[in-house]
């Protein structure tokens, strides 16, 4: 967890240990939505682009699982790429990678229909993952700290 550098850094394996439980709170975020959100009556607008940039934020948090010794930054541009080379690749059409698309697995990892909204969605996601890894490791810091 690079920038402003604490005084008591948090191991890496910590970091990681944090990410990834905050990742799997964003699959449940996203999941939920995803499955309840229109009979919530939430909006479809809500539902699909409040997936995707569930979806970035969830890229963001395993990145840095993978990466702990990387800079926010790094791993923003790293999610970023990850999130570009998805939707793109959804200009691409095989039979495999289609049958996948099909799968529920396919349909949330890697989507169905093109949109640049969805770029927009993945840019607000991973500022979202920024902010959420920044405050839960100044908290970490400061609980090391007081310890």
């Amino acid at each position: 967890m690079h920038g402003a550098q604490p005084h008591h850094p948090v191991a890496p394996q910590w970091t990681s240990l944090v990410r990834a439980a905050l990742a799997l709170a964003v699959i449940v975020c996203g999941l939920s939505l995803r499955w309840f959100g229109f009979p919530l009556g939430l909006p479809a607008f809500v539902v699909k682009y409040g997936g995707s940039l569930l979806w970035a934020t969830m890229v963001f948090l395993l990145v840095g699982v993978m990466l702990p010794r990387l800079a926010r930054t790094q791993i923003a541009a790293i999610a970023v790429v990850i999130a570009v080379v998805v939707e793109f690749s959804r200009l691409v059409h095989t039979p495999w990678l289609d049958a996948f698309r099909l799968t529920m697995a396919g349909a949330l990892l890697l989507g169905l229909i093109f949109s640049l909204w969805n770029l927009v969605a993945y840019a607000v996601g991973i500022v979202l993952g920024i902010g959420i890894d920044r405050l839960v490791a100044t908290h970490l810091t400061k609980s090391y700290s007081a310890s």
